[in-house]
């Protein structure tokens, strides 16, 4: 075959999704790759709003080429996290406050809608994960609030992930991004996120259970607490 190289040799014991990844073009994965690194310095503030971003300079950190790290700058900025400037470039998106109660309005119906559709669609495999991810806060440091974070980032996106419906998880993902940004902005004044985090277990229980109410109330009561706890810094 000629064009992008294709890999054939995938393990028969990986997964659907690794499956599907590993038999991606390695153009793409090299571009989903890069969108996955930028968008977390991105949403970590690492790169911090209104920067300018440097694509070369980003290729030779992340070593990654200039191609592969352009795709994924245009993808972010689909999703409201970049910037394209005429004649300035490119820049990270300003993090704006007054979005703040309508990306939560936003999440807080739709996430409740997520959790309901997920009751009757997670598998094991996806309650094992959920299980897992959970389990990773007893491995974490109280005060590391950054790992923290990333442990309820994993939770969430196995949430979208179990609906079983691509259009309403892709939504959710890019809404939680700009969440995540608000959270790591004031992540040192917030104190200790662990109870908040921790009611993860709540959620799984009521998936566990099949209790479809139950899921989504708590799923929105999450919600509306970390927004309640933001809205205090901002």
């Amino acid at each position: 075959m000629t064009g992008s190289r294709y890999i054939t040799d995938i393990p028969p014991v990986a997964g659907h999704q690794e499956r599907a990844r590993l038999a991606r073009p390695m153009s793409e994965r090299l571009s989903e790759k890069a969108y996955q690194l930028l968008k977390h310095k991105i949403m970590t503030l690492e790169l911090e709003p209104l920067a300018i971003i440097d694509d070369l300079a980003l290729a030779e950190d992340l070593g990654i080429g200039r191609t592969p790290i352009r795709e994924a700058l245009h993808r972010l900025a689909a999703e409201g996290l970049v910037i394209i400037a005429p004649r300035r470039g490119m820049l990270v998106a300003d993090i704006s406050i007054r979005d703040l109660n309508k990306i939560f309005q936003v999440r807080m119906e739709t996430e409740g809608f997520c959790a309901r559709l997920a009751v009757d669609r997670i598998s094991p495999q996806q309650l094992a994960q959920m299980e897992a991810s959970i389990e990773a806060l007893g491995k974490t440091d109280r005060g590391n609030g950054r790992e923290l974070m990333a442990v309820d980032e994993e939770f969430h996106e196995l949430l979208y992930e179990a609906a079983d419906n691509k259009f309403l998880a892709d939504m959710l993902n890019r809404l939680h991004a700009h969440s995540l940004r608000l959270w790591h902005l004031v992540l040192d004044q917030l104190g200790d996120v662990r109870p908040a985090i921790e009611q993860h277990k709540e959620i799984l229980e009521a998936l566990r259970a099949g209790d479809a109410d139950r899921a989504e109330a708590l799923v929105r009561d999450h919600i509306a607490e970390f927004q309640q706890r933001i809205s205090a810094f901002l």
